[in-house]
């Protein structure tokens, strides 16, 4: 098999479960400036040592592209490739491999371990890119104006747009992780993009399920989500809510108020804050508790949102 080092990223199904699992050893070599850090350790001593911050672009992987497209060494967000990445834009498209992903696929090809119940081996094709946000490293999303945090969003839409090109690219993930706690390496803040070549199982069960809805009642059932006690927020083009059956403690949903199947056609998103730990019952069964109601958690965020 030869050492982790050297080995290439998959992606392997659980005939079990139906799930994907990304295996990458790439991801262990990730250093982290959370990790490095002593109470000593000044602004500046972080700053001179962060590769995100600005000035210190020759220390990341490869530019996508940065806003504004033409601002020279003066950007105000920048699209690159991750160093570290889950997923290898350089391996071979699956698509090539298995132009038809199904259930039945030829009993014969290789390296299929199970042949007759699917694929279960992909070798690790995608992309795995990084939004660095801000080029001022003691800035964090939450300072930016509702323009920059717009323009982030549009650095997303665009950059989404220019992966579903790719024919074998199925599903796009963005995400951001705040804190070391939430698994983040670096404190500068950034956000990620992960796309992938397979559809993972809880959004095929999303959309499943939505799916059910339609042909039952004729109607999107997000569009049919109800604000009474949930609603936090809204606007001309948006409303904010915490959703009837939170899987976490004041989770937020997003919604547009016209109906859109697709992220890279709104600027809008799904917004949850990890503020408990995933245990063991979770993570086996798939049933989450949640220690606050969601009527609670939209009062509470209200408050918030009046007191401001």
């Amino acid at each position: 098999m030869g050492s982790p080092q050297g080995r290439i990223p998959e992606l392997r199904k659980d005939s079990v479960t139906n799930r994907w699992v990304i295996f990458s050893p790439a991801r262990a070599k990730r250093p982290s400036d959370f990790k490095s850090k002593s109470p000593t350790t000044t602004q500046t001593q972080q700053q001179q040592d962060c590769p995100f911050c600005l000035g210190h672009e020759h220390q990341c992987a490869p530019e996508i592209f940065r806003v504004p497209p033409s601002s020279g060494p003066h950007w105000k967000i920048r699209v690159i490739e991750n160093l570290y990445p889950a997923l290898s834009r350089t391996l071979a498209d699956p698509s090539a491999q298995y132009p038809i992903l199904n259930p039945n696929p030829n009993p014969n090809p290789n390296p299929n371990p199970n042949p007759g119940s699917g694929v279960k081996v992909l070798g690790g094709f995608g992309f795995h890119d990084v939004v660095i946000e801000t080029p001022v490293h003691s800035v964090q999303l939450s300072d930016l104006s509702p323009q920059e945090v717009g323009e982030v969003l549009l650095a997303y839409k665009k950059r989404i747009e220019q992966l579903s090109t790719h024919d074998s690219i199925k599903f796009v993930q963005v995400f951001k992780n705040h804190g070391a706690s939430a698994g983040a390496s670096m404190s500068h803040s950034h956000s990620q993009i992960i796309a992938l070549p397979v559809v993972p199982a809880n959004v095929s069960a999303r959309l499943d399920s939505m799916n059910g809805f339609f042909h039952e009642t004729g109607k999107c059932s997000i569009c049919e989500v109800g604000v009474e006690d949930l609603l936090i927020d809204e606007s001309t083009h948006f409303f904010a809510i915490v959703p009837f059956a939170a899987t976490f403690p004041f989770e937020i949903w997003i919604i547009p108020r016209h109906h859109s199947s697709h992220f890279h056609e709104l600027d809008g998103a799904k917004i949850i804050p990890q503020l408990t730990v995933v245990a063991g019952f979770e993570i086996g069964t798939g049933c989450h508790i949640n220690p606050v109601f969601p009527e609670d958690a939209a009062k509470v965020l209200r408050e918030v949102q009046n007191s401001e």
